[in-house]
């Protein structure tokens, strides 16, 4: 029997104890599935999604290819963005960009469509609100940022521009290459901009995982720990 995925989580494991490590373990993989999830509710509610699922819903009007796989095709080429910036993943990754896809996909063929107006409105913010805590529990895991994320961040590090400013240029650059193929632009895109970050501001700190090397101030995680919400970039990392 070979050692070498023993080795491999002792590596992730690092200083933490046991249950802390079985805590972010659960806490990534719980994360991921709330993700595709709120990707789902979204979608559902037929009244506009996110500037990236826009992007794969154009795809997948012009190519006829499956939400989730198109999810985790865009993930891959967006982690082949990372070499040329010298991003580095990690374990949360690479799960992020395996996982969300098929988790999104199999909640699409729980959630009916075609439902009245007022259930689709809850299901938009209530997908919202899924979606910015999946965001804590992933990125407060501490097993890195998701595929999207660390592409902003990489980019932020190698040229300097405000992470602002690469945030917008890219989420811009994909809401409108995804309108173009046919995506769902609406209402709820708007709503999306706008609630995301204050809800994933609120999620972050909610969730990160206090561990035993980073511990200052009982029952509190530091501040330089708790990642930015619409980054995953910490203050010690910035």
């Amino acid at each position: 029997m070979s050692l070498r995925p023993i080795r491999g989580l002792r590596r992730l494991r690092t200083a933490d104890t046991a249950p802390v490590f079985t805590r972010r373990l659960v806490q990534l993989f719980v994360g991921l599935y709330l993700y595709g999830l709120g990707i789902a509710l979204i979608v559902r509610g037929e009244l506009g999604v996110a500037p990236w699922d826009v992007l794969t819903q154009g795809i997948a009007k012009q190519t006829g290819l499956g939400f989730g796989l198109i999810t985790v095709i865009t993930s891959g080429i967006v982690l082949l963005l990372w070499i040329p910036i010298r991003q580095k993943p990690g374990f949360g990754t690479l799960m992020n960009a395996l996982l969300v896809g098929p988790f999104a996909d199999l909640s699409l063929w729980m959630i009916p469509t075609g439902l009245d107006l007022w259930v689709r409105i809850v299901m938009l913010f209530g997908g919202i609100v899924v979606l910015a805590a999946a965001t804590g529990l992933y990125i407060g895991a501490h097993f890195g940022p998701g595929p999207r994320d660390g592409l902003m961040t990489g980019l932020h590090r190698r040229t300097g521009w405000r992470i602002w400013i690469v945030r917008t240029g890219i989420e811009v650059t994909v809401l409108v290459t995804g309108f173009l193929l046919g995506g769902n632009v609406g209402i709820g895109t708007l709503a999306f901009a706008l609630l995301i970050g204050p809800l994933c501001g609120y999620m972050i700190p909610l969730f990160a995982v206090r561990r035993r090397a980073d511990a200052t101030t009982p029952g509190r995680v530091p501040e330089r720990d708790i990642p930015h919400p619409a980054t995953g970039v910490t203050p010690a990392q910035a």
